[in-house]
This record gives structure tokens, sequence and C-alpha cells, in this order.
């Protein structure tokens, strides 16, 4: 396909397309490197997989509501919340969710990754260049609501890359982080062995040990982690800090989420020296002489298998972040550029015959 920005190739593993409609979902990807996000559905009169992107500079943290009803997506400055105008249509085609931009909070260049909505609440998210989680405020960029014990201020500083954030009961009960620092950009140093997980609770720390920890997640009494730096899926024992790998992947592994039996992961290709030089995983991919893919990978959880991909290839070498989009098959969304968002509009439901009745 060809992107706003370049030549952009996708290549999904044959059975995609039917396996998402199978699993009646659609997924949505993140890439700040590209400046995209991606919304990966099934197309029913092709029966290929239906591809949607926009452009939001540095895409980033990403995450959708149980019924798909609403995305958040951090971009460089601003986190912003996508209604699907469709969710109330009794007939939707050719696309059966249309996100829309309706609300937009400038929070500033923070580097927002995990996001959590919250029914009623404003959302969680992780704030990693101020080492802390939070949520919106109505006066102030954003209001810190915890950060770990070893920060000793509220500061525009990244000092351990807090990255990760695993949420139950809409309360934040896990983090990662790839260091125990204080200082601006230590963690750097501590990217291969330095990575911790954090009980957000006690405030201690429950395992440690870790490359470079992303995306933990608590689902059905498991714990599962990504071990970005050696490129592994696992799952995590909070009560001994053993971590057990279900799968090897191809890459430099960030952002999850699940789907039955399935995990949906992100996985990119190692981006420079600085940031990806000296991990365990380019030791890996090495001595398997495989080179890194940028892809989603569809993990089978009781085999460990890889069952399904979709490859990126041109412009788009990294991705971020994943969101399950359940019980949508082939969505859309708007971004700023394009003109016909300003006849995109939806009027909150209003019984004009009660109100008239009020009148007489």
């Amino acid at each position: 396909m060809q992107s706003e920005t370049g030549q952009l190739k996708l290549e999904a593993s044959p059975g995609l397309s039917a396996w998402l409609e199978s699993q009646d979902v659609s997924l949505a990807v993140s890439t700040y490197q590209a400046a995209k996000i991606f919304l990966i559905g099934n197309n029913s009169e092709t029966g290929r997989i239906s591809v949607f992107e926009r452009t939001f500079a540095r895409a980033m943290g990403l995450a959708a509501t149980p019924g798909a009803d609403q995305l958040w997506l951090a971009s460089q400055f601003q986190l912003w919340r996508f209604e699907d105008f469709l969710s109330r249509e009794p007939v939707r085609q050719p696309y059966d969710a249309v996100y829309v931009p309706i609300e937009g909070r400038t929070v500033g260049e923070v580097d927002i990754h995990d996001i959590h909505p919250r029914p009623g609440q404003p959302p969680l998210f992780v704030v990693s260049r101020f080492n802390c989680i939070a949520t919106l405020d109505a006066e102030n960029s954003f209001a810190p609501v915890w950060m770990p014990k070893f920060i000793d201020a509220v500061v525009a500083e990244d000092r351990c890359h807090l990255n990760g954030m695993a949420v139950t009961d809409d309360k934040p009960r896990l983090v990662t982080c790839v260091a125990a620092t204080n200082s601006g950009g230590e963690w750097r140093e501590h990217r291969r062995s330095g990575g911790i997980v954090i009980d957000v609770e006690s405030g201690e720390s429950v395992a440690g040990g870790f490359s470079m920890p992303h995306s933990p997640r608590l689902r059905e009494g498991r714990c599962y982690l990504i071990q970005s730096g050696t490129g592994e899926f696992g799952t995590l024992d909070l009560d001994d800090g053993t971590f057990t790998p279900i799968c090897a992947l191809q890459g430099f592994a960030r952002g999850l989420s699940f789907i039955g039996d399935y995990a949906i992961i992100g996985v990119s290709k190692p981006r420079d020296e600085r940031h990806f030089g000296g991990l365990a995983l380019s030791d890996r991919l090495a001595d398997a002489h495989l080179e890194p893919l940028c892809h989603v990978a569809i993990v089978n959880l009781t085999s460990g298998n890889i069952e399904h991909r979709l490859v990126f290839e041109g412009v788009v070498s990294e991705l971020y972040d994943i969101a399950v989009l359940r019980g949508v098959r082939r969505p859309m969304i708007h971004g700023f550029v394009q003109p016909d968002l300003r006849f995109v509009i939806r009027p909150a439901p209003f019984d004009i015959e009660a109100h008239n009745g009020l009148n007489r």
C-alpha cells in the first residue's frame, strides 16, 4: 500500500483475515517513529485484511474501552479521546466503526506510554518523562497519582524509564521501569539487566534482573510481561519473581493485548546503537541468523507458537502500542488533515416529543 509519506508494504500471513473475522475483532497499532495509527480489520468483500491509517505526530500510548466505543491515543504533546460515531447505528457499511477525535488535552511533551481508560473517570496513564502514573486535571497538564519511592522530585527528567502499567478494577497494580535510578537518563546504563517490576500498593520491587521490561498485564490470575531487551514474552510469578518465557520474538517487543487464548504483540526493528545496542536480543538474533522484523505477532498462549504475523516494511520500522477493538470488523479513523472532518457531526440523543409536550 502507499502511505501518505512514502512507500509502505504490509504483508499478512495466510489466514490472518479469517482469524480476525473468527475472533470478531480488529486491531489498532501506533508507531511514533512513522507518526501513524493503523486500524487493521477484515474486508469481508475481498477476504483480505482492511488497513486504515492516519497521521498523528509521535503516536504512542493507545487503549480502547472494552466495548470499543472509545479509543485513547497519546500524541506528541496531547492526549486524544476518539468516539465511535457509528456505535448507535443499526446498519454500518462499509465500515462498522468510525473513530472521531472529539476531545484533546494538551499535556506537554511528556512521553505517555501505557493508558488505561476508566468508565466515568479520566484515564490513568504512564508519564515517563516525569516518572509517574498520572491522570487528567482540570487546571494543570496532568495530575501525578503515584511514583516510585526512589524518585525524589517531580521533574521533567526520564530518570528510570517508567513505561508499563498493569491495572485491575481500574486501579494500578504493577509498573515496570528499566532501572531503579534517580537521575536523568541514568537508566540507559542498566538496560541489559536493571529492569524491575514494582507493586504499586507497597511501592516495593517484586521482581528484578530484567532487560527493558515493558507491558505488564494481569489477566485471569497470571502476570504477563515482555522483556524487550531479550525479545521474550512470558509470565511472571509474583510470589518468587521467576520469569518463564512463552516465546521468543524476532525484534524489540513492546505493546501487548489479548484476544481469548492469544496475545497480540508489537515487534520493532532496533533503531540504533544508542537505544538498542548491547542487548541480548541482538546476540540472540545474530546467533540464529535472523534479521529483526517490524511486525504484529499473534501468539497462541497455550502452545507458544506465533500463529499469525502482519509484517511492516518501508517507512514503518517500529511499532509502539496495540489495542484490541472488540466487536469491530472494519474500522476507520478521522485525523485532522482531511477537510471532511468538519462534516462529521453526531448530536446527542434528544426526545423531541417529550420536549414539545413540556412546552405546550
